[in-house]
């Protein structure tokens, strides 16, 4: 591997870790509410995109460092590119209540903490 990509992997790394603000408990308990599972967009009226990306984060944030693959990382990078431009669609107001933050929070990232 050269040196240029195995910095862009451990800064995709720590972006992930930055973003993803949600523990792996707190996300799998979230990831079982109904609110989690009214929000995103899926295929045929099964899990959504989102849904299924958190169960991945779960996996992803239980994995050790040298056990990523790079799939793994490409993943991460997915995450952090999505709460990045989903933040910058936040709505005015509270957010507690609302899809725009259920969506986030099945990506990992609870914008009220």
């Amino acid at each position: 591997m050269s040196g240029k990509s195995d910095d862009d992997r451990q800064d995709t790394i720590k972006e992930f870790g930055d973003v993803v603000n949600m523990t792996p408990a707190a996300l799998k308990k979230w990831l079982d509410t109904d609110e989690s599972k009214s929000v995103g967009q899926s295929d045929g009226g099964g899990e959504s995109v989102g849904h299924a990306s958190g169960r991945r984060i779960i996996d992803l944030q239980e994995k050790k460092k040298g056990d990523l693959s790079d799939d793994d990382v490409a993943h991460m990078r997915k995450v952090v590119g999505y709460v990045h431009r989903h933040i910058k669609q936040r709505p005015s107001g509270d957010v507690t209540d609302t899809r725009w933050r259920y969506s986030l929070m099945n990506w990992g990232h609870d914008p009220k903490k």
